[in-house]
């Protein structure tokens, strides 16, 4: 069978900069029929979205999903908390993650995988101002060299 090619979405580019993810996983979840015609239409921001465990759920908060324009009263909430669906031992490997210090769960990117909606989460470590300091510094460094390389190229 062919692999599917995924169709992205929404990506939080600034989970790279804050933190240090060391495992990710993919969830699936739930959305009204209004909410995925949305998505479809690339109307969907992650930006300032968190994740919770709760009662063995884990709840995504924060997700703004613009409301469909031909859905009238079958629209949601756009910043409603929306259930993502994953397996009970991603889950616990999870709580067991976050109970030590400075570990988080953070949303990563949203995309299609079919038909089907799916959220990449990270279990992430946050970063300390000297680590951002240290990834702008290497950012820099690599830019130059391939400015350097370029014009040693070209001419």
């Amino acid at each position: 069978m062919a692999k599917q090619p995924k169709k992205l979405i929404a990506n939080n580019k600034k989970v790279y900069h804050d933190y240090f993810l060391e495992e990710t996983f993919e969830a699936g979840i739930a959305l009204a029929g209004t909410e995925v015609k949305s998505m479809r239409m690339g109307k969907c921001s992650i930006k300032e979205s968190f994740i919770h465990i709760e009662d063995g759920e884990v709840i995504l908060y924060g997700m703004h999903i613009s409301p469909y324009e031909k859905g009238n009263i079958f629209n949601k909430d756009p910043l409603r908390p929306r259930k993502l669906l994953m397996h009970k031992k991603e889950i616990q490997k999870m709580v067991g993650k976050i109970a030590q210090k400075g570990y988080t769960i953070v949303p990563v990117e949203v995309y299609f995988k079919g038909s089907l909606v799916k959220v990449q989460v990270a279990l992430a470590k946050g970063k300390k101002l000297y680590d951002k300091r240290q990834d702008i510094a290497k950012k820099d460094q690599r830019r130059e060299a391939e400015r350097d390389f370029k014009v040693r190229n070209l001419g």
